[in-house]
């Protein structure tokens, strides 16, 4: 039998990191589905290390979360962050602008699945600073 990666943990590899043009920290990706004829959305597996976390952004056609490993934070624009754990499931509406990653004492894997409409699925926005970050996990 093959192993997948090192951690037995976890359901997918851990994949490719992230571009910190759109991360803070390090995150990586195993993409599961592309968009196709048949599905107009893209499904990944994402691995947020400790401290790591995505830009603000919004998603044209929304977005589902569901956390496989860890605890992590998913905030939208103007609401206080929320605490997000293994189970839960996270459905964001259309144009929300919001983040989501890993605590700063926890790594956290969700699987995304993003909606597009035509050929956007998300549109990146400014990173959340070191600040608001520290508030969230205090």
């Amino acid at each position: 039998m093959t192993e997948h990666n090192n951690n037995n943990n976890s359901i997918f590899p851990k994949g490719d990191k992230l571009s910190n043009d759109w991360f803070t920290g390090n995150a990586f990706l195993t993409p599961l589905l592309a968009k196709d004829k048949n599905n107009e959305f893209a499904m990944g597996s994402v691995t947020f290390e400790k401290g790591a976390r995505t830009n603000w952004h919004t998603h044209p056609k929304g977005q589902v979360l569901i956390v496989t490993e860890g605890e992590g934070f998913y905030q939208e624009k103007g609401k206080p962050a929320r605490i997000i754990k293994k189970g839960d499931v996270v459905n964001i509406p259309e144009n929300v602008e919001h983040w989501h990653g890993a605590s700063a004492k926890s790594k956290m894997v969700h699987i995304a699945i993003t909606n597009y409409l035509g050929d956007t699925n998300v549109v990146w926005l400014e990173a959340v600073s070191e600040e608001d970050y520290k508030n969230v996990n205090k």
